[in-house]
């Protein structure tokens, strides 16, 4: 399997050129084969998405200004798939491909969706045949497309399943496939690890992250748990790789948002390697 970093835990280390140059040569040296991408981070970003990722703490600079596409090629890096929204591969399929060609790709990866009920049943079903309709252009041009879940998938659209069972149930194998995230449904109260093994082989990619707590020392009853560098929280993520391995999946993808150690995005990857170089 790939061994990969998700271009969004990179978004403050690589603003300019040389920037991005290092921290790819960075990612190299740990013992990094992949990235995968953010559609949004390699074209110039509107402005109002810009402006939603700034108010979440979470701004993304300009990289979409940079040479991505001579970045990569000269990093040696293989991109495993694009992130991209489900709203413009309906609409312009073809750039989508175009776009999964440029870079050398055969996955585009969708995330959940934004301002969305999934809680409710019949949002849900309309949500996965818009799925089916998106995996089925972009199959067309040779390109698979896979959906990415965090947590609000794992709400309970009936007593006895959630949004992500109901999507696993009505999309179509053919069409859609998934990016597993174990870290999200973890967060969620759900057993990762089994679901893992429901998917079976339609878990084409595996995101990868930690979950536990930086504090040291005496501290209060009760600690607030948040992303960690791989092998210093408390999931059973050796277990998670070996199922994503028997179920065929191509790449495991790390992806930390914040919380990193030294505060350093760079420093976060560079530790989750000793992980990653052991049991991928």
């Amino acid at each position: 399997m790939i061994k990969a970093v998700q271009q969004f835990q990179l978004r403050t280390v690589t603003g300019t050129q040389e920037k991005a140059e290092t921290t790819l040569r960075l990612m190299k040296e740990a013992g990094y084969d992949g990235i995968e991408l953010c559609g949004f981070m390699i074209k110039k970003m509107p402005l109002m998405v810009r402006a939603l990722t700034r108010l979440a703490g979470m701004p993304m600079g300009r990289s979409g200004n940079l040479d991505w596409e001579g970045l990569i090629k000269a990093s040696g890096l293989k991109v495993v798939s694009v992130h991209e929204d489900l709203g413009s591969i309906l609409r312009a399929p073809e750039e989508m491909i175009a776009e999964a060609a440029r870079f050398g790709t055969e996955n585009i990866v969708v995330t959940g969706m934004y301002h969305f009920d999934y809680s409710d049943r019949e949002a849900v079903l309309k949500l996965a045949e818009q799925l089916n309709q998106a995996g089925k252009l972009l199959l067309e041009g040779g390109v698979r497309f896979l959906y990415h879940n965090h947590n609000c998938e794992f709400r309970k659209v009936e007593p006895h399943k959630t949004a992500y069972q109901l999507l696993m149930e009505k999309t179509d194998p053919e069409f859609v496939n998934f990016e597993f995230d174990s870290y999200w449904p973890t967060e969620a109260g759900v057993d990762a690890l089994a679901l893992m093994e429901q998917l079976g082989n339609r878990l084409k990619l595996y995101h990868i992250n930690d979950r536990g707590t930086r504090v040291t020392g005496k501290t209060g009853s009760i600690l607030k748990s948040d992303s960690m560098e791989l092998g210093y929280g408390n999931m059973n993520l050796p277990a998670m790789v070996e199922s994503a391995r028997r179920n065929g999946a191509e790449a495991v993808i790390l992806e930390s948002h914040r919380n990193w150690a030294e505060k350093s995005p760079i420093k976060s990857f560079q530790l989750s390697a000793g992980f990653m170089n052991q049991y991928v």
